[in-house]
């Protein structure tokens, strides 16, 4: 994820899940939807999505990837994030149930193609090595199947807290911190000695380090169950597994993180390779290039999480990163993300093969510094990309070689409305994605990396996804629903969106009242019978 700047004027935190006086709740007339705006803002829901019934009577289906319509133009569907604690902590059941049905009919009258989930481990495994609890996921399921929507699902083995956009806690499994109580070096690491909770290290992958399994037989067995009790669902409601492979399920190292104001953008990060298994696995590799003493440590000279790249010795323009032992320190510290990918994306491949079901891994736009010479906050994170190399290539290959989707983060942003100190180009390293994964014969989708409602968000993400060169994308996943979606001006702009995608990225523009009968939805469900309780809807939320 990319973090929050003063330019673009996003919103950074999310400022409330779901909408409140503004979410449609289903009473008398749960099948009609046309928007009918109000001076108060907002509208009243009387007809809900008839065609998506039609296109389910006729067996419609529409999977993730890219379509042609009439004329030759590329469709790109469109999916949003569902709020990250849709699913109860206790796993009982769905927060706000009543709401979400209502918005998901919104989103389908809308023309959006499913939804994003994350399934948390922190969740489904919380009370106990291979005691899953789905059902609130079984729940959900149904819900979107209703709806005539399609579902994206993230194997989510990370917490949430304590990142950009981070707006609940949901910690990894009690009896996962047991262990890492027991054995501190279970968990990344930085120079200082500051462990970072939210993820496992990559270090112990192969070592029985989780009650006798290791992390990778772990995070196999979450998905083989998951597989088991959603074969059902597998291939025509659930078209996509996002495999989580780092922080913020993102295959990177938590380079950057937020909590408790460790790091703060742009600060170039630090190295996470300080707990044992880490620094065992580089003494490993320092002494098989004849090296040992490369071994001892990260590098010295590498500054704190906040500074930038010239105030330190290895990322300054002729800095260390640039000579043999900076070469051989990032080519490792790089590899081993790599290798960690693939292994849990090789599982993943065969678990969900035979599915009709799509994988994807998510890749992190991180475009701060990106115009020095040696690209620290990237380096920092696990990327080798400088101004002599290509680190995006790699790991295109790595996902092309499972067959899984390219997720890239940041197609929201342009160049300009950056800081200048900063030293950002979101518009080069979405290009040099693009080309990577057209290289490599990896698939792109796409994602906003900050709650975007404008324009000029929208205009950025239409032309990222247009592509006459084989290299356009063939999702994208908005970022994310909660209550500022539902908002008169902030809808009518999203569904304009939305109907520009689907015609092939180019720009329509709807109008501001709704004159034209479209199909949207803001407000309540009401009825000449009975009138919205707002005080007990909010209630619900």
């Amino acid at each position: 994820m990319s973090p929050v700047d003063t330019a673009t004027k996003a919103v950074h935190k999310a400022t409330g899940e779901f909408p409140v006086s503004s979410v449609p709740f289903p009473t008398s007339r749960p099948l009609a939807c046309r928007l009918r705006m109000r001076a108060t803002g907002h509208a009243v829901l009387e007809r809900a999505s008839s065609q998506a019934l039609v296109e389910r009577k006729e067996g419609v289906e529409r999977l993730h990837g890219m379509t042609e319509h009439k004329g030759g133009t590329a469709r790109v569907p469109v999916y949003v994030m569902l709020p990250l604690d849709t699913v109860a902590g206790n796993g009982a059941g769905l927060n706000r149930g009543r709401a979400l049905n209502a918005s998901l009919m919104a989103l389908r009258s809308a023309g959006v193609e499913g939804v994003m989930v994350d399934v948390w481990w922190g969740i489904v495994e919380k009370d106990g090595p291979l005691k899953y609890n789905w059902e609130a996921y079984a729940q959900l399921l149904e819900m979107v199947k209703k709806n005539g929507l399609k579902l994206q699902m993230v194997m989510s083995f990370h917490q949430c807290g304590g990142n950009v956009g981070d707006s609940c806690s949901i910690p990894l499994p009690p009896w996962v911190h047991e262990e890492m109580s027991r054995d501190q070096d279970l968990v990344y690491t930085d120079r200082s000695g500051r462990r970072n909770p939210e993820y496992i290290s990559l270090g112990c992958d192969m070592i029985p380090v989780l009650k006798g399994r290791t992390p990778i037989q772990v995070y196999s067995d979450y998905m083989r169950s998951f597989r088991e009790r959603f074969t059902d669902y597998l291939g025509d409601v659930i078209v996509e597994i996002q495999v989580g492979m780092g922080p913020c399920g993102e295959l990177r190292y938590p380079s950057y993180p937020e909590s408790n104001g460790t790091w703060k953008f742009p600060g170039i990060g630090e190295f996470q390779c300080y707990d044992k298994y880490m620094k065992a696995s580089l003494q490993a590799s320092a002494i098989a290039v004849g090296h040992k003493e490369w071994g001892n440590s990260g590098p010295h000279d590498s500054g704190n999480y906040n500074q930038f790249p010239e105030d330190t010795g290895f990322f300054r323009r002729e800095g260390t990163w640039n000579t043999d032992y900076g070469k051989f320190f990032l080519e490792w510290y790089s590899s081993k993300l790599l290798e960690h990918g693939d292994r849990i994306l090789a599982s993943a491949e065969e678990i969900f093969r035979g599915t009709n079901t799509k994988l994807s891994g998510k890749v992190a736009g991180i475009h701060w510094h990106y115009k020095t010479r040696s690209h620290p906050a990237e380096l920092t994170a696990g990327y080798y990309n400088t101004r002599h190399r290509d680190g995006y290539l790699p790991i295109a290959q790595v996902l092309a070689k499972r067959g899984a989707v390219l997720n890239f983060t940041c197609m929201e942003m342009k160049d300009g409305q950056q800081p200048g100190y900063a030293n950002c180009s979101p518009e080069l390293l979405v290009k040099q994605v693009k080309q990577a994964a057209k290289g490599a014969g990896a698939e792109l989708a796409g994602e906003n990396a900050l709650e975007r409602y404008d324009e000029s968000a929208y205009s950025q993400v239409l032309a990222t996804s247009r592509s006459d060169a084989g290299d356009g994308l063939s999702a994208f996943t908005y970022l994310r629903m909660n209550k500022n979606l539902f908002d008169g001006e902030n809808w009518r702009q999203f569904v304009a969106f939305v109907k520009s995608m689907n015609e092939g990225g180019r720009r329509i523009m709807l109008p501001r009242s709704d004159s034209s009968q479209s199909d949207l939805y803001v407000g309540f469900i009401t009825s000449k019978s009975q009138k919205p309780k707002v005080t007990e809807m909010a209630a619900t939320l």
